[in-house]
C-alpha cells in the first residue's frame, strides 16, 4: 500500500479547501520585538509581527534574558531528567512557589505546555475521581478537550459562557456525584471573557470543583497580572487555576495552581507529569523573573492596552469588521478562508507586516479571521501602517464594510 499517496490525497483536498496551513519562518530580534526577519524563497525581509502571544514583549525584557543566561551558564541547558528521576532542580521550586503565590494559592505545579498542563490536569482528575462528571464549556481549548476525552469520564457540554444551561445541566446531577466545571477567562479565538463569578455561584451551589484555563488572561488582568479571576477577586473560590508561561510571561511551559492536596494529587497520578523531562532550569529561572517584574509593573499593561484601543478606533473608522469584546485579542472577520490567506500573503509580503489566518479547524468553517494582538512595543506609526494596509487589501477584496 502506498500511504503517501494516502497522506496525499488528504493534503489536496485540504489546499483546495484553503484551509492548508503555512507556517511563516520567523526569526525574532531580541531588542527590536515586533521587528522580527522573515525567511522566504532563499531570502530575507523585516515584518512586523502582529499576532503574537508575547502579549507583552516580556520575552526580550532585558531581565527576563539575563535570568535565562545567568542559570543556563550556572545550570546548563537542560533538567537532567524527569521531575522524578534527577529532574527537579531548585529553580522549579522557586518558580512554583512564585506561581502560587501569584494566584494566592497553597501550591502550583509546573508542566512542559499550557497543552499539557489541561490535559494532564483534567485527564488525571476525571480519571482518579470515582465517577466524577466533567462539565466543559462548548468553547474550551483543544488540550482540555483532549484531557477530558483522557479521563474517560462522562462529561456534559453546556452553551459557551452560559450560567443558566450550566445549571441546568448541574441540576439533573446527583449530590452526591463528583462535578468538574471546566471553562476559560479569555478565549483566544473571539476574545470574548467568561462571567465567571456567575459560572462560580453556580458550581459552588452544586457541590461542583471549578477547573479555570486562565492562559491568554495571566499577566494581562488583575492589578499583579493574576488574570481575569484576580480582577474581579474571585481567585479564593477557584479551585484550580491553570496557566501558562509562553504567552504574556514570554517564557516557555504550563502550570496548575491550588490546594496543597491537589497539587500532590495531580503531581501523584498525572502521566503527564510523571514521565516527561521537567523544563530546562534556565527557562524557569526566566519565567520566574518575568513573573514576579510583572506583579509590580503596571506599564506594561497599560500601554499594551492604550494601542489595543488605538487600532480599534482606526479599524472603526474605515469600517472594517472586528468582534467586539473586552479583552486584548480583536478578531478581524473575513469569513473566507482563501482570502483570509490572500489578504494574510500579501500583508506579508508587499506591507511587511505579518498576521496568520485563522482557519478551520481552529475556527469553525465561514469564521476565517485574522487574529490581530497589539503590545505595547507596537508604535502609532506601526498601528496606522498596519490600519492602511488592511484598508487598501478590504477595498481590493471587495469585502464588506461595518456600518457605523
Amino acid at each position: 500500500m502506498d500511504y503517501d499517496t494516502l497522506f496525499q490525497a488528504q493534503l489536496d483536498d485540504l489546499k483546495a479547501e484553503g484551509n492548508y496551513r503555512i507556517f511563516a519562518e520567523l526569526e525574532r530580534r531580541c531588542g527590536t520585538y515586533p521587528r522580527a526577519t522573515s525567511y522566504e524563497g532563499g531570502g530575507t525581509s523585516e515584518v512586523t509581527v502582529w499576532c503574537s502571544n508575547d502579549y507583552l514583549g516580556m520575552g526580550q525584557h532585558p531581565d527576563v534574558v539575563g535570568a535565562m543566561v545567568e542559570v543556563a551558564q550556572t545550570c546548563g541547558t537542560g533538567a537532567g531528567g524527569t521531575r522524578n528521576i534527577s529532574g527537579t532542580n531548585h529553580h522549579h521550586l522557586l518558580l512554583e512557589r512564585e506561581i502560587a503565590d501569584l494566584h494566592d494559592k497553597e501550591d502550583a505545579l509546573l508542566f512542559t505546555s499550557g497543552y499539557v498542563s489541561n490535559w494532564a490536569a483534567l485527564g488525571t482528575l476525571g480519571a482518579r475521581l470515582p465517577g466524577a462528571v466533567i462539565l466543559s464549556d462548548a468553547l474550551n481549548h483543544a488540550s482540555m478537550i483532549e484531557g477530558i476525552r483522557h479521563s474517560r469520564a462522562e462529561k456534559r457540554i453546556w452553551r459557551h459562557n452560559d450560567p443558566e444551561d450550566l445549571n441546568r445541566h448541574l441540576s439533573a446531577l446527583a449530590a452526591d456525584v463528583p462535578k468538574i466545571v471546566a471553562f476559560e477567562s479569555v478565549y483566544s479565538m473571539d476574545g470574548d471573557i467568561a462571567p465567571i463569578d456567575e459560572i462560580v455561584d453556580v458550581a459552588e451551589a452544586h457541590g461542583a470543583m471549578t477547573y479555570l484555563d486562565e492562559v491568554h488572561a495571566v499577566g494581562m488582568y488583575g492589578p499583579r497580572g493574576g488574570g481575569v479571576a484576580e480582577e474581579r477577586g474571585l481567585m479564593d473560590r477557584i479551585t484550580l487555576i491553570e496557566g501558562t508561561l509562553g504567552k504574556a510571561f514570554g517564557c516557555f511551559g504550563g502550570y496548575i495552581s491550588g490546594s496543597a492536596a491537589l497539587c500532590d494529587f495531580i503531581r501523584s497520578f498525572s502521566s503527564g507529569f510523571i514521565f516527561t523531562t521537567a523544563l530546562p532550569p534556565a527557562v524557569a529561572a526566566a519565567a520566574r523573573t518575568s513573573i514576579a517584574h510583572l506583579k509590580t509593573s503596571h506599564q506594561e499593561r497599560a500601554r499594551q492596552r492604550a494601542q489595543v484601543a488605538k487600532l480599534r478606533a482606526r479599524l472603526d473608522a474605515m469600517g472594517i469588521p472586528h468582534l467586539p469584546n473586552p479583552s486584548h485579542i480583536i478578531p478581524v472577520m473575513i469569513k473566507d478562508p482563501v482570502k483570509c490567506r490572500q489578504i494574510s500573503d500579501t500583508l506579508m509580503h508587499d506591507f511587511g507586516i505579518y498576521v496568520q489566518p485563522i482557519n478551520y479547524p481552529t475556527v469553525p468553517k465561514g469564521t476565517e479571521r485574522l487574529r490581530i494582538t497589539p503590545g505595547p512595543l507596537h508604535s502609532d506609526a506601526d498601528i496606522d501602517h498596519f490600519a492602511q494596509a488592511l484598508n487598501s487589501l478590504w477595498r481590493q477584496c471587495a469585502l464588506a464594510r461595518a456600518v457605523a
